[in-house]
C-alpha cells in the first residue's frame, strides 16, 4: 500500500520545548488511525505539527509524495489537510454558511453534501457561529475542513465536552466518513472504545514517543495494555 503520510523521526514542540522526539508514523491512503494516550503525552501536539503550527526541531513530513516541511499551515490545508482542532476555532461572527463557504476548495464536498450530512447545520445556515451549541459548532467545525475537501482528516479530541446523544451522532458520521467514503483521518482521543471500533490502526502514545501501534481491531481486544497507559494515574 502506497503512504499516504510519512512522519519521519519528528521532533517537535513549542519554542525550545520538544514534546515529541523521534516519531515515526505511515498511513495509507484511505485508512484511518486513532491516536490514543492520557493527557499531555503529545496527542495534540502531533496534530498540531502536522498541520504546521508547532516548531520543528528534526525530522520531516511528506504528504502524497511532496515534502510538507517548509509549508505554511495554509499551504498544507490547500495540499489536502483538514484540520479539526480542540477548540473548534469557528468564525464566532460568520453565519453557518459563510463558516463554510469561506474556506472552500474545489471538489466533492460541497455546501448541500455538508448540508446532507449534518442537516442541523442546513436548519441553522443563518445564525452565527457564536449562537450555535457546543455539538453545532462541533458539526461546524467539522463541516468546514470537509470544504476543503482534504485527502487526510485531522481530528482533535472531537468528542470532548459533547452531550452523548451529539457524540453518537459525530461518531455515525465519522464512520460514514471512513467506511462509504474512504476518507484517511487521524483521530485523537482518550476514551478508547469511541474510536476503535471504527478506525483501522491505533497508536498509543507517552512522554511524545509511541509507546505501541497495532491494528484497532487488535487493541481493542486488549484491555490490560489499555488500562496500563490509558487509565489516569492516582495520587
Amino acid at each position: 500500500m502506497t503512504d499516504l503520510l510519512a512522519v519521519e523521526k519528528l521532533s517537535a514542540g513549542y519554542g525550545d520545548a520538544r514534546v515529541v522526539s523521534g516519531l515515526d508514523l505511515r498511513l495509507g491512503e484511505g485508512r484511518s488511525l486513532a491516536v490514543l494516550g492520557r493527557n499531555g503525552v503529545g496527542k495534540t501536539t502531533l496534530i498540531n505539527s502536522l498541520i504546521g503550527v508547532t516548531t520543528r526541531h528534526a525530522g520531516r513530513i511528506v504528504f502524497a509524495g511532496a515534502d510538507l516541511t517548509p509549508l505554511s499551515p495554509y499551504q498544507r490545508a490547500r495540499a489536502g489537510l483538514g484540520w479539526v482542532p480542540q477548540e473548534r476555532n469557528i468564525f464566532r461572527s460568520l453565519t453557518v454558511e459563510e463558516n463554510l463557504t469561506a474556506v472552500a476548495l474545489p471538489g466533492a464536498w460541497t455546501l448541500e453534501r455538508v448540508y446532507t450530512m449534518f442537516p442541523r447545520l442546513k436548519e441553522r445556515r443563518r445564525n452565527g457561529g457564536g449562537q450555535l451549541s457546543g455539538g453545532e459548532q462541533q458539526m461546524l467545525a467539522v463541516g468546514r475542513a470537509l470544504m476543503l475537501n482534504p485527502r487526510l482528516l485531522l481530528l482533535d479530541e472531537p468528542t470532548e465536552g459533547l452531550a452523548p446523544i451529539i457524540v453518537d451522532e459525530l461518531l455515525a458520521v465519522l464512520r460514514r466518513l471512513a467506511s462509504d467514503d474512504g476518507l484517511s483521518m487521524i483521530i485523537v482521543e482518550q476514551k478508547a472504545h469511541k474510536i476503535l471500533p471504527f478506525t483501522d490502526e491505533a497508536i498509543i502514545l507517552d512522554r511524545g514517543a509511541i509507546v505501541h501501534a497495532a491494528p484497532s481491531a487488535e487493541l481493542r481486544k486488549d484491555k490490560s495494555l489499555l488500562d496500563a497507559h490509558l487509565t489516569a494515574s492516582k495520587g
